[in-house]
């Protein structure tokens, strides 16, 4: 793509920097430019992301946001229709898409005869259905060489993030939302930290599938970890470790090859010398990383507890009472989906002129269980199988789409977003959808 075609991501993104009122026309562009295809449609919902989790401190507040949001999202989902194949002589879904929206189909139904506010449920159903059957279907309509040159803009946009936020952690406006969580150009430390953490997983596990990785790559993946470090996140900081150690264990079951043929950097020279001089640093500084670790887990000495697991009982505990206690009660049916562990406490905004809800953010903490808290046994069953399966795909994509995969659902362990279509989740949900489509290509040759 020359830079012409870039210009409606521009003009966008420079109404979005520019006063409140076109940061709401912003969306529209948004909008207009996911019609364009497949592609433009996936790069419209990155952008609606970005939009969404810009910092106050760098950008206006966008008023009509939540509106713009589903316009984008609306706009990318019939981009996807009309790009396909399913309007031809000859339609064809693919099987993956199918289970998406009969997954989605199905929350829809259960919201409608179990959830206490029917209307949220249903239009975070359909938001979580229309964004990830969008993206599993335009991705996989791609080429190869098209998936290859959009993962890689990005993730090269993920390292803009990374560039643009450093010279603010000298100055307040890294530190706007609390004063002591770094949230660089994002809206919140526990965005910022999730976001830097997917792409050090992405990073150092596309390390290890070079034979002869550069340098940029271990100096990049240092930089995520020490911004994951900054923001205090603590899921996020073990989601990138847990994720890249999950998947160099766990990939080769998924994919059915060898982990030195899905990570032959693993074998280099260069890699074992970093990981050499990185253990001779850490034998001589293991005071110092020993007190920075516990630093970071404890919030700056604010969260009190002995270990791992006692912070995060203190943490999610409370969170997870609730679950546990809605689940006893109601095993089958659950409580509704996207509804809260009390739902006469929900805040639900709506729109002014139609009365639709436009949010209703919930605070649970451990996707599994909210999962079965929400649709019950049988939803979660449903929901297991429909991950298991995204999984495979994405072992046979590569080491770091499957490392991707692995840190998105470790961070669903302290934070459920894998459903939020509307915040944070968004991302996560994009590099799903690249993780499956890839293994879909390579199974394409194996077969060939």
């Amino acid at each position: 793509m020359g830079l012409g075609a870039y210009t409606p991501l521009i003009v966008a993104l420079a109404l979005r920097l520019a006063s409140a009122p076109t940061a709401s026309v912003s969306y529209l562009v948004l909008a207009s430019y996911a019609l364009l295809g497949p592609a433009h449609a996936i790069r419209a919902l990155a952008m609606s992301w970005l939009f969404t989790m810009l910092s106050q401190g760098v950008a206006p507040e966008a008023s009509g946001a939540a509106v713009g949001r589903y316009a984008v999202l609306f706009a990318a989902a019939f981009s996807a229709l009309i790009h396909s194949n399913l309007l031809s002589r000859q339609p064809h879904l693919l099987p993956f898409t199918l289970a998406t929206v009969l997954l989605g189909v199905f929350l829809m139904g259960h919201s409608v005869l179990f959830s206490p506010i029917v209307d949220v449920s249903v239009l975070k159903a359909l938001s979580w259905t229309l964004a990830m059957g969008t993206l599993i279907s335009a991705w996989s309509g791609l080429s190869d060489w098209q998936k290859h040159e959009l993962s890689q803009q990005i993730f090269w946009g993920l390292v803009i993030i990374l560039v643009l936020s450093l010279p603010l952690a000298l100055t307040s406006l890294g530190y706007l939302r609390n004063d002591r969580g770094f949230q660089g150009i994002l809206n919140h430390p526990q965005a910022f930290g999730p976001t830097m953490a997917l792409l050090g997983a992405w990073t150092a596990t596309r390390m290890f599938g070079e034979r002869k990785p550069g340098w940029w790559l271990v100096v990049l993946t240092g930089a995520c970890l020490m911004l994951v470090l900054m923001s205090e996140a603590r899921t996020a900081g073990l989601s990138m470790v847990g994720g890249i150690g999950l998947s160099i264990l766990l990939a080769p079951g998924f994919s059915g090859l060898s982990i030195a043929r899905m990570a032959p950097g693993l074998g280099s020279a260069r890699i074992w010398a970093v990981l050499c001089m990185a253990l001779v640093g850490g034998i001589f500084m293991a005071p110092k990383i020993a007190e920075t670790i516990q630093y970071y887990i404890t919030k700056s000495g604010r969260a009190s507890g002995e270990n791992l697991s006692e912070l995060y009982d203190r943490s999610r505990g409370r969170l997870m009472d609730a679950m546990l206690d809605n689940i006893a009660r109601q095993p089958l049916t659950g409580i509704g989906f996207g509804i809260a562990s009390e739902p006469a406490l929900m805040e639900v905004k709506r729109d002014p002129v139609l009365g639709l809800p436009t949010g209703a953010s919930i605070e649970k903490g451990v996707a599994p269980l909210m999962v079965l808290e929400e649709v019950g046994v049988l939803g979660a069953l449903f929901v297991a199988l429909w991950l298991l399966r995204l999984l495979r795909s994405a072992a046979r994509s590569g080491l770091a789409p499957f490392a991707v995969c692995m840190t998105v659902l470790l961070l669903n362990m302290g934070e459920a977003t894998l459903f939020s279509a509307g915040g944070m989740g968004l991302l996560p949900m994009i590099l799903l959808g690249w993780a499956y489509a890839g293994g879909q290509s390579r199974t394409r040759m194996c077969r060939a």
